[in-house]
C-alpha cells in the first residue's frame, strides 16, 4: 500500500521472547538524564567528592562527550569499556577491527588528559557492580541508547546497583545524550518532519574535551585485546549462531540467485558463502597514513583525529591534493558514490555508529568549511558542493530518526510501544507480542509501516501465537538512508531480522510489496520459513517458469529521479483519495490513524525512486516452489491496484497446491476486514503446525498395519 507515513507504535516485549522489559525494582538507583546545556552548567560547579564511572559503549571519544564533561566534576573518574557478548553479537570481523582501533585511540586520548581506560570482558552489570564497590563510585555515567539490546543491558546495570549502598544511598545511573538541538521536552516535538523544520532550532555547538583528575592508583586497567583475542572471546558467546544460520546470514540474495542460474545451465555452483567486496578483490599496497585501516579496507577508521582528517579530505574533494591519503579517500569516494550523496554514509557510517566522532561535530566541520568557501556566508538556497550536502544531510537525517526513536521510548500515549534494532548501521523499528506459540512475522507493503497491522497483532497473539511486526528500512519511523533500494535488499533485511531478532523459523505474512519480499526470503532461504501467507501480494504467477533472469545493475536514472519527485507531488495532492480507494468496502478504515501520519522525512525521495527500478521478474510460483501445501493467498477481490480475478484464476488452474481465500475487500484485506483475516491466519498456522504430528501419526498407523 503506497503510504509514506509515520507509525504509531505496537505493544512490545522481548527481542526474542515476549516477556516485558525487566521492571525497575524499588531498590534500583535513580536514573538522571541530561545533555549538553545542563552538563556545561553542572561542570562549572565546585568539584564533587566521590568517584564516577564513565561506561563507554558507542561513544568512543573524548571530544564532544557530555558524559565525560559531567563526570569531570568528580574528584575521581574511572573510564570503562566492557567487551560484552550482548553488545557485540551483531558485529562482523571488520567492525571488530574498527572497534579495536577506536578503543586504542580512546585509551591514548584519555591518557593525554591524565586518565586511562579500564578494559574488561564479561557481563557489564557484574563488571560495573564490582568496580563501583571497589572505587565507591557515586555515579555511573553512560550514553542513553535507543537500541533494545543496549537498553536491556542498561536496565541490568541499574538493577544490580540497586543492591549496592554507600551511606544509605545507591549509586546513580546518569544517562546523557549529545543532541543537535536544545530540546526541553521530547514530547513537545512534532512527529512531522515538515513541522519540525519550521521550528528552525539552532544546532548546538560541540564540546571540547574536559580536564580530568589523575589516574586512580592500584587499579588494574587491563590490556587491549588483539583481534584474535576478541574473536576467541566471541566464539564463546552464548549468542553465537549455529553454522547453518551463519552461512545463510552471510550469503547474499544475489549470490543465491547466481548459483541457481549456474546450476540451471549445467554448471557447478560456487562454494563461497558470499560475494567478495570490491576492496577485497583489488589488493593494493596500504598507505602508511591510510584512513582505511582494516584488512578489507571498506570503511574509514581510527580515532577521532584520524576520522576528522578523513572528513576534511572528503569535504575538499573538489580542491585537489598532493597528499596520498587524501587521494586515496577521493578514489574511494568515487567508487562508493552509488547514487548522489551515498558515499559519505558508506565510508563514514561505521565510525559514526561507534561514536568515534559525534554527529554534531561532523555537522559543525561541514558548516565551518561551507562558510570558509563562501566568505562566512551560508546560502538559504543550499550548499555550495555535493560533499558538504552529503555530510550535512546524512548527519541531520540520522539525528531526526534518533529523535523519533528516543521519543518512542518515553511516549506513554500510544496504544503500542516499539523497539529498535540496528541493521547495517540503520535503526529499524519493530514490535513483538505473545508469550508462547508459533512465531509469525508481519511485513507491510510499500509506504506503510508496522502499525498497518494495528488490528491484527493482538488478535493473532490471542490465538496462541507470538507475533513480530517490522517497519522496513525506508518506511515509517525506521531510517531512510541514502542507499540503492531493491527487493533483494529488503529480503536480506527480513532474513537478518529473523535470524538476529526472532531467532527461529517463522510463518511469513506479507501485504502488497511485502508479500513479494517474504516470498524471496522463503525461496532463497527456506530454512527460515514455516509457511507463507500472501495478502494481495505484488508479483505474478507464470505456469512452467523454470529460469532465473540475469541480474540487473541498479542505478538511479534520470527517469527515476524525476519520477520520484513527480510522484511525491502527486501523493501530496491525492494521497487521501488513493488510500480510500484501497478500502472499497469499508472506507472508514482509512481513518486519521493512517491519513494524518503521512510524512516527508529525510530520504523519502530516495525510497520513492525504487518504485521505478523495482524488479518483480521472478514469479511467485518459482520462488515458492519448495513450499507445496504451505502457501496461502488471502486476496481482496476488489483490489484497485491489481487484477485479482485474473491472478486467482491462474493460481486455481495451474497451482492447485496453493490455498486461496477470496474476500470482499480491497488491496489491504488485513486492515479492511481484520477479524476475518485474523481468523484465517490463526487457523492456517494451527493446521501447518499440526502437519508434522499428523504425518508422524500416519506413519505410526502405517507401521502397525504392516506389522499385522
Amino acid at each position: 500500500m503506497a503510504m509514506l507515513i509515520f507509525s504509531r507504535t505496537p505493544i512490545v516485549t522481548d527481542r526474542r521472547r515476549s516477556v516485558s522489559l525487566t521492571p525497575v525494582r524499588s531498590s534500583s538507583p535513580p536514573t538522571v538524564r541530561f545533555s549538553t546545556l545542563n552538563t556545561v552548567a553542572s561542570s562549572n560547579r565546585v568539584k564533587t567528592t566521590g568517584a564516577a564511572l564513565i561506561w563507554y559503549k558507542s561513544d568512543l571519544r573524548v571530544d564532544d562527550h557530555p558524559g565525560l564533561f559531567a563526570a569531570s566534576k568528580h574528584s575521581t573518574v574511572v573510564p570503562l569499556y566492557v567487551f560484552d557478548h550482548r553488545i557485540l553479537r551483531d558485529f562482523n570481523e571488520e567492525f571488530f577491527e574498527l572497534l579495536l582501533f577506536a578503543v586504542k585511540d580512546l585509551r591514548d586520548s584519555l591518557k593525554d588528559l591524565g586518565s586511562n581506560l579500564m578494559i574488561r570482558f564479561g557481563r557489564t552489570e557484574s563488571v560495573i557492580e564490582d568496580l563501583v564497590k571497589e572505587v565507591r563510585a557515586a555515579n555511573v555515567y553512560t550514553q542513553e541508547e535507543v537500541e533494545y539490546d543496549s537498553r536491556l543491558v542498561i536496565d541490568k546495570v541499574r538493577e544490580n546497583l540497586g543492591d549496592v549502598f554507600f551511606e544509605k544511598d545507591s549509586p546513580k545511573v546518569s544517562l546523557w545524550s549529545t543532541p543537535f538541538y536544545d530540546i526541553k521536552n521530547m514530547m513537545d516535538l512534532p512527529l512531522s518532519y515538515d513541522e519540525f523544520q519550521r521550528l528552525k532550532l539552532p544546532v548546538l555547538s560541540p564540546l571540547s574535551a574536559p580536564n580530568l583528575p589523575g589516574v586512580v592508583p592500584d587499579l588494574e586497567w587491563g590490556p587491549l585485546p588483539t583481534l584474535n583475542d576478541l574473536k576467541e572471546f566471541m566464539d564463546e558467546s552464548p549468542y553465537k549462531l549455529k553454522d547453518s544460520w551463519s552461512l545463510i546470514k552471510n550469503t547474499s540474495a544475489e549470490y543465491v540467485l547466481q548459483n541457481d542460474r549456474i546450476l540451471m545451465s549445467g554448471g557447478v555452483a560456487n562454494s563461497q558463502g558470499s560475494l567478495n567486496s570490491l576492496a577485497s578483490q583489488i589488493k593494493k599496497k596500504k598507505l602508511k597514513k591510510s584512513a582505511f585501516i582494516t584488512k578489507q579496507g571498506n570503511f574509514v577508521g581510527g580515532g577521532t583525529s584520524d576520522v576528522l582528517n578523513a572528513l576534511a579530505a572528503y569535504l575538499r574533494y573538489f580542491e585537489g591534493t598532493a597528499r596520498d591519503d587524501w587521494q586515496e579517500l577521493h578514489e574511494r569516494l568515487r567508487n562508493a558514490e552509488t547514487r548522489e550523496g551515498a558515499s559519505f554514509g558508506i565510508l563514514f557510517g561505521p565510525v559514526l555508529q561507534l561514536g568515534v566522532v559525534s554527529r554534531r561535530r561532523v555537522y559543525n566541520e561541514a558548516i565551518k568549511y561551507e562558510k570558509d568557501r563562501n566568505g562566512g556566508f551560508l546560502s538559504p538556497f543550499g550548499y555550495s558542493c555535493f560533499t558538504i550536502a552529503s555530510v550535512a544531510d546524512h548527519v541531520c537525517s540520522r539525528e531526526w530518526y534518533h529523535i523519533l526513536a528516543s521519543r518512542s521510548q518515553v511516549d506513554s500515549t500510544e496504544r503500542y510501544s516499539t523497539r529498535y534494532w540496528r541493521w547495517k548501521g540503520h535503526l529499524i523499528q519493530y514490535a513483538v507480542m505473545g508469550g508462547e506459540g508459533p512465531a509469525i512475522l508481519l511485513v507491510h507493503g510499500f509506504g506503510a509501516f508496522l502499525e498497518h497491522y494495528r488490528d491484527n497483532i493482538t488478535d493473532i497473539v490471542e490465538g496462541g501465537n507470538r507475533v513480530w511486526a517490522i517497519t522496513l528500512v525506508g518506511f515509517g519511523r525506521s531510517e531512510k538512508p541514502n542507499i540503492v533500494y531493491t527487493e533483494l535488499m529488503w529480503a536480506e533485511l527480513l532474513r537478518n531480522f529473523i535470524i538476529d531478532v526472532v531467532g527461529e523459523p517463522v510463518h511469513l505474512v506479507g501485504n502488497s510489496f511485502g508479500g513479494y519480499f517474504v516470498s524471496i526470503v522463503a525461496g532463497l532461504w527456506p530454512a527460515l520459513a514455516k509457511s507463507v501467507v500472501l495478502l494481495n501480494s505484488a508479483g505474478h504467477y507464470i505456469p512452467g517458469y523454470s529460469s532465473v533472469p540475469p541480474s540487473k545493475e541498479r542505478k538511479t536514472t534520470g527517469i527515476a529521479w524525476l519520477g520520484a519527485r513527480g510522484l511525491s507531488f502527486y501523493l501530496r495532492l491525492s494521497f487521501r483519495n488513493l488510500v480510500k480507494r484501497c478500502y472499497p468496502t469499508k472506507t472508514d478504515r482509512a481513518d486519521k490513524g493512517l491519513l494524518n501520519e503521512m510524512s516527508y522525512d529525510p530520504g523519502v525521495l530516495v525510497v520513492l525512486e525504487s518504485i521505478f527500478t523495482f524488479d518483480p521478474s521472478i514469479p511467485l510460483n518459482y520462488l515458492l516452489k519448495g513450499f507445496k501445501g504451505k502457501v496461502l493467498i488471502i486476496q481482496g477481490m476488489k483490489d484497485p491496484i491489481s487484477d485479482s480475478k485474473t491472478k486467482v484464476t491462474v493460481v486455481k488452474k495451474h497451482f492447485k497446491e496453493i490455498a486461496i481465500k477470496e474476500l470482499d475487500a480491497g488491496h489491504c484485506p488485513h486492515d479492511e476486514l481484520p477479524e476475518e483475516v485474523n481468523s484465517i491466519i490463526r487457523e492456517w498456522v494451527i493446521n501447518i503446525e499440526r502437519e508434522p504430528e499428523i504425518l508422524k501419526q500416519t506413519a505410526k498407523d502405517g507401521s502397525r498395519i504392516a506389522a499385522t
